[in-house]
């Protein structure tokens, strides 16, 4: 077993965060929160539903965003290289 670790989320090259997935589990993480979003948006009409589907979008982006605390680089303020 490698002793290095991967990450699923590197950080950006500028500002702070994360960018574009490194992995196939980050690009599945990805993928699943963009199919929650837009299935989010059948169940739950922001025309009719604004509030529940603003509630939604918030825990799905928090849920995301933990993920990628979890499992990408360290998160800092990054100058480029």
């Amino acid at each position: 077993m490698s002793a290095e670790q991967k990450y699923w989320f590197p950080a950006k090259r500028y500002g702070w965060g994360w960018g574009l997935p490194s992995s196939w589990q980050g690009w599945a993480v990805l993928a699943t929160f963009i199919g929650l979003l837009a299935a989010g948006s059948f169940v739950l009409p922001p025309d009719r539903e604004l509030d529940l589907f603003l509630a939604y979008v918030a825990l799905l982006s928090v849920l995301l965003i933990a993920v990628c605390w979890l499992k990408g680089e360290p998160p800092r303020w990054h100058w480029g290289k």
